[in-house]
């Protein structure tokens, strides 16, 4: 964090006074309390001092140094006020420390109230995007030991194409050309893998190969989806306030975007019983639909989908055929040791009643199965061999024979 230059504190004094008589902070402000001591500071001491109030009132205070940096995709602050990044090969330690206890605190407070939450006693913890599109979590103690915790996850400064993820390894450059038809064919699809794998990343990619008069609308519990598309609509949940009301759900939300003229369908994540309208949704001609899902590996993607379904009072076998028919692709990724994130397989969900494709590897109809996700490509020294049913059955989604 810039300090303030000598001089500049009653400037501070003055801001504190504005905030405490409830005027909220804004750029405007700042920059009036600024400049009105310039007879004091000089041009450059008051330009120093509006850096350093803009940081200490509007950004995120010490954080901000870590947060410019390009290479940062996160910053976490535990108890003890010291500060972490993730620069794309794991956690390290910084020199900067936000401060004690309340320090801490305030620093939480203040960012959850510019991301339009509240944090306190009664809200001890918050999810929600900074204006400047960082995915904010904050959780007070005494659910956590020590101070406030903070994570902030750092959006790219532009939405990734699928070329420049080629680029950079995640995606193999031999399956770019299908993954590019994987979307053009409209096939419903998820991105599955776990946290910080980079599911939203190839998402988004993968999102802008659509086509430019596609009307894309996105569902999400809090922004993140970033795409790179003329015609986007997004839509956010919001928890419910101090009196327990005015909460808006993703399932609310998934039925309102279906009256909204969807040529895409997009589910951002899905974690609950929005799962229910996402598969009825899926299987009433809204084809081309897609989302991401947390899953450790692709086999264990229908027992997410199960579990998620029984959030929403479906019973395992309702699941099973609705998933059959509503998701065909399974792209799944990883975080490899090194830090790496790569698109490490293609899977397809087996479904029935296809010619030339019921049958399983082992000749028994797929109709008699619950649905099970098979490989289709795989990056070679895998533990993911391609089953050549998959094989066939996803050149034949390529080609829209659905």
């Amino acid at each position: 964090m810039t300090p303030l230059p000598r001089g500049a504190e009653s400037v501070q004094q003055r801001l504190d006074r504005f905030i405490r008589d409830g005027l909220a902070p804004d750029p405007r402000l700042v920059a009036e309390v600024a400049a009105a001591e310039r007879g004091l500071l000089g041009d450059q001491g008051t330009d120093a001092t509006w850096r350093a109030l803009t940081s200490a009132v509007l950004g995120a205070g010490p954080l901000e140094e870590l947060l410019a940096d390009p290479a940062v995709t996160d910053v976490a602050v535990n108890g003890d006020g010291r500060a972490w990044v993730d620069r794309g090969a794991g956690m390290v330690a910084t020199a900067v420390v936000v401060g004690n206890a309340r320090e801490c605190r305030a620093l939480a407070v203040r960012l959850a109230a510019q991301a339009g939450r509240r944090l306190d006693d009664a809200a001890p913890f918050v999810d929600g995007i900074l204006p400047s599109g960082v995915r904010l979590h904050a959780i007070l103690p005494p659910l956590v030991a020590g101070g406030a915790h903070i994570t902030l996850r750092v959006p790219a400064r532009a939405p990734f194409t699928l070329e420049q993820l080629i680029d950079a390894g995640m995606v193999p450059s031999s399956w770019a050309d299908e993954l590019a038809q994987l979307v053009r064919s409209r096939v419903s699809f998820v991105v599955t893998g776990g946290t910080g794998a980079g599911k939203t990343t190839l998402f988004g990619a993968l999102l802008g190969q659509s086509d430019a008069g596609d009307r894309m609308v996105i569902v999400e519990d809090v922004r993140e989806v970033r795409v790179h598309h003329p015609h986007v609509v997004h839509l956010e949940g919001r928890p419910p306030n101090v009196e327990g009301a005015g909460e808006v759900t993703m399932v609310a939300l998934v039925r309102q975007a279906l009256r909204m003229r969807p040529d895409r369908l997009v589910v951002g994540e899905v974690r609950g019983a929005e799962v229910r309208e996402l598969l009825a949704a899926l299987n009433t001609g809204h084809d081309g639909g897609c989302g991401t899902l947390h899953a450790n590996a692709p086999g264990d993607v229908v027992a997410r989908f199960e579990a998620l379904g029984a959030l929403a009072g479906m019973p395992s076998t309702a699941v099973h055929a609705q998933l059959r028919s509503a998701v065909q692709a399974v792209l799944h990724v990883r975080r490899r040791a090194d830090g790496r994130r790569v698109l490490e397989s293609v899977g397809v969900v087996a479904c029935a009643g296809e010619q030339g494709l019921d049958d399983g590897p082992d000749g028994t109809p797929v109709s008699t199965r619950e649905p099970v996700v098979r490989t289709a490509l795989a990056l070679g020294g895998d533990s993911h061999p391609v089953d050549p049913w998959a094989r066939r059955r996803w050149d034949a989604l390529l080609q829209g024979r659905q």
